[in-house]
């Protein structure tokens, strides 16, 4: 009876099937249509913020310039580091573990994410809604929930990753000989302006200021900011610190698309030196001109005068 038995456990390990086994029938074939029970799959990263209006503006203020990214979550937060198609300008956003609400990760985990298909999601949610970000172990799928002020309203949705070959990219350190505190919008009504007269945007820094400059086939433009500490609004204030005068050029097409950011923040900061890519980066869940829980930063090569 042990061997018959020792069969029977054996026939069913194979057949992948329930059976129902009696002491004394060791001939009872397995019952069909008994699966067994389906996998589940294991969440090893999650985060909840609860500032969902705060996720949608990240996700809009870089899914034009970069469509395709990884998302590498780790135990300090998640980040991104990406190039647009042209290799020209760089995207880097860092959150630490201070914006969530929740955070967990189990292990080092790298989502691939169509930034556009990602804001179309974050669009069904509500402005007061808080966003929770689950990555599972099987790697296919995003989950997304969005939950009401009130948890009233719950709404489920999956996001399709993707297998996006990128190298990696690293931020140098480097120390620029000028910085420039400023207005975000003002910063923006700047860029647009420029670009109704041309697509190169000249930036220089000097003591008396900082200029914007353009020229084109309508015309020319310059645009003086002035060292103002004494303002009613303290968001307006102009600072400069700065080592020594810089002139850059620049492809005003990419600065457009930076100062899509500016309803993250109400300051930027724009940092140069000469010959390398100017910065122009924004605080995350801060105030004014605080470190904050997070940034986002783009980087842009000057455009070089072909003599």
């Amino acid at each position: 009876m042990a061997a018959a038995t020792a069969r029977l456990l054996k026939h069913h390990a194979r057949s992948g099937a329930w059976i129902e086994i009696h002491p004394g029938s060791p001939s009872q074939a397995p019952r069909a249509g008994w699966p067994l029970p389906r996998r589940t799959h294991c969440c090893i990263a999650q985060a909840r913020i609860t500032q969902g209006a705060l996720l949608k503006k990240l996700i809009e203020a870089t899914k034009d310039l970069v469509t395709e990214a990884n998302f590498d979550c780790d135990a300090t937060g998640i980040s991104l580091q990406a190039m647009d198609s042209s290799h020209v300008s760089r995207v880097s956003l860092v959150l630490h573990t201070d914006m969530f609400v929740h955070f967990r990760c189990d292990r080092n985990v790298t989502l691939g994410i169509n930034l556009p298909n990602f804001a179309k999601i974050l669009k069904c949610s509500g402005n007061d809604d808080s966003v929770t970000l689950k990555a599972q172990d099987d790697g296919e799928n995003l989950a997304i929930v969005f939950e009401s002020e009130g948890q009233e309203r719950v709404s489920e949705f999956e996001l399709k990753l993707m297998d996006i070959d990128a190298e990696s990219l690293g931020i140098p350190d480097q120390d620029y000989n000028t910085n420039v505190k400023m207005s975000s919008a003002e910063f923006q009504r700047i860029v647009r302006d420029m670009t109704v007269l041309g697509d190169t945007c000249s930036i220089g820094c000097t003591k008396e200021g900082v200029k914007f400059s353009v020229s084109g086939d309508l015309g020319q433009g310059n645009i003086t900011l002035r060292q103002t500490n004494s303002v009613d609004k303290e968001e307006e204030a102009v600072t400069i610190e700065m080592d020594e005068p810089v002139e850059l050029n620049f492809a005003l097409r990419y600065l457009g698309f930076f100062t899509k950011a500016s309803p993250l923040c109400p300051r930027v900061t724009i940092s140069m030196s000469p010959d390398v890519p100017i910065v122009v980066a924004y605080n995350v869940g801060g105030e004014k001109d605080t470190e904050g829980a997070g940034s986002l930063s783009f980087y842009l090569a000057p455009k070089i005068d072909e003599e």
